[in-house]
């Protein structure tokens, strides 16, 4: 779930971007984060048959056939969705791990 949030808001952030620009959009905004091959790729193709994204291909800046990816209305939604629920579980975290 937390994957596909980053995801969808670095979509929403970003527009248009391919797998790998996702992956290093996550690591350089958070500092600490990364996302690998094997979970991104197979993530965005969940996400393309749920209908949050949609995806053509374009050419990278080197000059390289890639997959960008583009946030849909529906994925909008879901993103709304995604982070209201991690605030849920954040908050739950939150309480458990305080000081009694």
């Amino acid at each position: 779930g937390t994957l596909y949030m980053l995801v969808l808001k670095t979509l929403a952030q970003l527009g248009a971007t391919h797998g790998y620009g996702i992956a290093q959009h996550i690591q350089q905004t958070s500092e600490i984060l990364q996302v690998e091959e094997g979970s991104l790729y197979p993530a965005l193709q969940r996400m393309l048959i749920k209908g949050w994204v949609t995806a053509e291909w374009g050419q990278s800046e080197n000059n390289r056939r890639a997959r960008y990816y583009r946030l849909t209305p529906l994925g909008r939604k879901q993103l709304t969705m995604e982070i209201s629920e991690f605030a849920r579980v954040m908050e739950a975290i939150t309480r458990v791990i305080q000081p009694a």
